[in-house]
């Protein structure tokens, strides 16, 4: 699941527990839902992280390179 499809469904949940009258039960798997959302979006930002970490690491140590 990509980022951007994470990101609306956990805005769906949160307006879900905002505006709609749930019972605790509902209440409670909703936020269940969106917890796991959570967790799958920060690993999907952790992939981009890393993915940053490793272009500017090959692109610092190009440059490194080109002084010697």
């Amino acid at each position: 699941m990509e980022l951007e499809q994470i990101m609306e469904q956990l805005e769906e949940t949160v307006g879900k527990l905002e505006c709609e009258k749930l019972s605790l039960e509902e209440a409670y798997e909703t936020f269940s839902k969106g917890m796991e959302l959570v967790v799958k979006g920060n690993q999907a930002i952790d992939k981009v992280e890393k993915k940053i970490e490793i272009l500017t690491q090959k692109q610092e140590e190009g440059v490194e390179d080109e002084s010697i």
